[in-house]
């Protein structure tokens, strides 16, 4: 890969190779900046009028098309400088995210994939999985595309590709889009209503690239059940840049489908995502601006009650999908288990597809969080992520809400490292003087859905779940709690 990136770079001034970050085991991890005119860095891309959409591929090493149709889209755009795509966007393309995983290749991995032959490891080189870092923020993979892409070029589309694991079915291409529902909803209806559906008929009838939205059959043995995208969490990437008001794209290449199939379908599908960036360049900006806008006023203008989902669930989308099928076997498996096996029951079936989530339980959003601790680990958290804090200039008594904890339970099965909290507990109106210094984060800002995802205590992917704060929630002795120490301001105050 860096040879061939080297030979493109050496023969066009479109294009520039910059770090953004280095592997546990020492590899650079590096991003390709295509764009015509180039521009100097991203300073000079905030008052461009280009759209500017990130690409990243081989998140997990063994999902290995993406980090070819990768390279093949770059070599196209560096050889076609005048094309529409460029004269509307700036491209930013990395090819080999899990440096490390990529260089662990053997015949042993991903043996149920078509195709190549050897691949890398899922894992990073901590032994990690990239993409369940959206929050935690322990890869350095993760940092390094947060402090060197997002927020920095802040790239209005962002791709993920993957391979997938799953159901039975003749597209080799599938994609979905960001689908948590604490991200902006008119954002999250663009990508439903507008951009992924011409994507996929670009896709079918320019590009003659059978695909559908990414999911699993619901009851793979009663498949008309239906058709699910089940991973909602912002910890996968794609999901936690929708929390951060930008399009994001997740494919998944169909695992069963010959490697040649893969590469080609991924290829055709992130053309297909820069054509419609390229035709819709001013209406993205422009619907990511007054996203920003909405989430900023909104923490301003806290009336707003049940507006942040603690509990949510996946409900059909107003049209449904077309998916040519194939019904599942049930054969005996190692130690007793029953796995599934592909039949020769060819089945073409319309079904719902259950990718709207929608809360099922909501809490209103404070005017600010004051985080009375001073924990370095916590502050560096919120620091790469982007989030805008400040400190309290004075002592101060500030009437606010506490959670007060009932039960906190750790996972019964460690999960990227950690046994994450399960937690019960209320709030309830307390008075409380915090000290100077204490920190204090306001919700009117762009990243203020993410602000609330990382510091309320009942979401299913917040600091509280990743543990940063379990050294704060008991005493050395007794059974009791200590109240969380995240205070929710709901009066607006001038501090």
């Amino acid at each position: 890969m860096r040879d061939f990136v080297k030979k493109l770079d050496d023969s066009s001034d479109i294009l520039r190779i910059e770090k953004i970050a280095e592997s546990t085991e020492g590899r650079d991890i590096i991003t390709l900046i295509i764009a015509n005119p180039m521009i100097k860095n991203y300073k000079d891309a905030i008052n461009d009028k280009r759209v500017i959409v990130y690409i990243q591929a081989n998140i997990h090493a063994g999902e290995v098309e993406g980090k070819e149709s990768t390279q093949m889209l770059a070599r196209h755009l560096v050889n076609n400088p005048e094309s529409e795509i460029l004269k509307k966007c700036i491209v930013l393309i990395n090819p080999i995210l899990n440096a490390d995983g990529n260089e662990k290749f053997s015949t042993k991995n991903r043996t149920n994939q078509n195709g190549p032959e050897s691949v890398g490891v899922r894992h990073n080189g901590q032994h990690l999985d990239i993409n369940r870092d959206g929050i935690k923020l322990e890869t350095p993979e993760v940092q390094g595309i947060l402090k060197n892409v997002l927020n920095t070029w802040d790239p209005e589309v962002f791709v993920d590709c993957h391979t997938t694991n799953g159901s039975y079915h003749k597209e080799a291409v599938t994609f979905t889009w960001m689908m948590n529902p604490n991200a902006d909803r008119e954002l999250i209806n663009y990508m439903r209503d507008k951009m992924m559906p011409q994507v996929h008929n670009d896709l079918l009838n320019k590009y003659n690239i059978d695909n559908i939205f990414y999911g699993e059959f619901i009851d793979r043995l009663n498949i008309d059940k239906g058709w699910i995208s089940y991973a909602s969490e912002p910890r996968y990437l794609v999901n936690y840049v929708g929390v951060r008001n930008r399009l994001a794209i997740l494919n998944e290449n169909y695992v069963y489908a010959d490697f040649k199939s893969r590469v080609n379908g991924s290829y055709h599908l992130l053309r297909s995502i820069l054509d419609f960036a390229a035709r819709n360049s001013a209406e993205i900006k422009n619907k990511i601006k007054l996203a920003d806008q909405r989430t900023i006023e909104r923490g301003r203008n806290n009336l707003t009650t049940d507006s942040f989902a603690i509990k949510y669930k996946a409900y059909p989308t107003p049209e449904k999908v077309f998916i040519k099928a194939y019904e599942a076997d049930t054969i005996p498996g190692v130690k007793g288990y029953w796995r599934y096996k592909q039949s020769d029951r060819q089945r073409n079936i319309t079904v719902d597809y259950y990718a709207d989530y929608y809360p099922t339980k909501s809490i209103g959003i404070p005017f600010a969080y004051i985080i009375d601790i001073a924990d370095k680990n916590i502050i560096e958290n919120l620091k790469t992520h982007g989030v805008e804090f400040e400190y309290l200039e004075k002592d101060i008594l500030l009437e606010v809400e506490q959670f007060t904890f009932s039960s906190i339970k750790p996972s019964s099965r460690l999960n990227q490292g950690h046994y994450n909290n399960k937690i019960e507990g209320e709030f309830e109106i307390v008075d409380k003087e915090f000290k100077k210094g204490s920190i204090l984060v306001k919700t009117a800002q762009p990243l203020g859905w993410l602000v609330s995802y990382l510091l309320e205590p009942q979401t299913n992917d917040g600091l509280l779940y990743w543990n940063y704060f379990d050294k704060y929630l008991a005493p050395q002795w007794g059974g009791r709690y200590y109240p969380y120490p995240v205070y929710r301001l709901m009066e607006i105050k001038d501090l």
